[in-house]
């Protein structure tokens, strides 16, 4: 029988003031799985939990900065060895302050869209990286 994937959400957030669209991508701190890679920021989503809150959730635990949640960018199943995850990333806004506070990555950049280095990024990130550089200029 196989498992099930891990409902895990990432958010694409972007400052509405920002006429350049930068991104935010945050890199995993020592300790942590695939420690030095770039990421969308987010995390699981736990049970009874919809993946819009569970996003809102995650970003505040993780980086103090409250998002607003948009559309979803896509969706797509990522095996690791351990377990098989559903990553599904949504574009996200700033709501409020910008004063981001690393509790479990070790530093961060706003980059334009065409700035991301997909190499640099975590293996189930990178498939949304040419999605986002598509659609960025459409929203």
């Amino acid at each position: 029988m196989t498992k099930q994937p891990v409902l895990v959400v990432a958010a694409v957030i972007q400052r509405q003031e920002d006429p350049e669209g930068r991104i935010l991508v945050v890199r995993r701190g020592p300790g942590q799985s695939g420690a030095g890679f770039w990421e969308f920021p987010g995390g699981k989503v736990e049970a009874g939990e919809a993946p819009e809150q569970a996003l809102v959730r995650e970003i505040m635990e993780e980086l103090a900065l409250s998002v607003r949640v948009h559309e979803l960018i896509g969706e797509e199943d990522f095996a690791y060895p351990s377990k098989t995850i559903r990553l599904r990333v949504y574009w996200a806004s700033v709501k409020g302050g910008e004063d981001l506070v690393l509790s479990e990555h070790d530093d961060f950049k706003w980059q334009r869209p065409e700035e991301i280095d997909v190499m640099a990024l975590s293996a189930a990130d990178r498939p949304f990286v040419e999605l986002i550089q598509k659609t960025y200029g459409k929203r």
